[in-house]
């Protein structure tokens, strides 16, 4: 059983940074692809950035260069690292873990609030 636990959100103003982390249990994390969602009020969960098991990235249209996410297969942590930010960047925010036979797992976000 994998567990997800974030960290790293809160409260910024516009144009601030913050740095999110997920740290995964298990010893599947390197073999794994990882995600980084966010799901605003009243609005569908999409997808922020990902980092595959060899280390290539994708990241959502809306993120424009401003975020950038990276991995630590020693300490099975994946980071997305948020400068730029807009109130429109405003949602909680959700690590997701893609094992490699399928099974998903994820965490149980945490809230990122951009506003003056």
């Amino acid at each position: 059983q994998v567990q997800l636990v974030e960290s790293g959100g809160g409260l910024v103003q516009p144009g601030g940074s913050l740095r999110l982390s997920c740290a995964a249990s298990g010893n599947i994390f390197s073999m794994s692809n990882m995600a980084w969602y966010r799901q605003a009020t009243g609005k569908q969960r999409e997808l922020v950035a990902l980092t595959t098991s060899s280390g290539g990235t994708n990241y959502g249209d809306f993120v424009k260069g401003r975020f950038t996410i990276s991995r630590d297969n020693a300490k099975k942590t994946v980071y997305l690292q948020m400068n730029s930010l807009e109130p429109e960047d405003t949602a909680a925010y959700y690590c997701r873990l893609l094992a490699p036979l399928g099974h998903v797992y994820w965490g149980q976000g945490t809230q990122v609030t951009v506003s003056s």
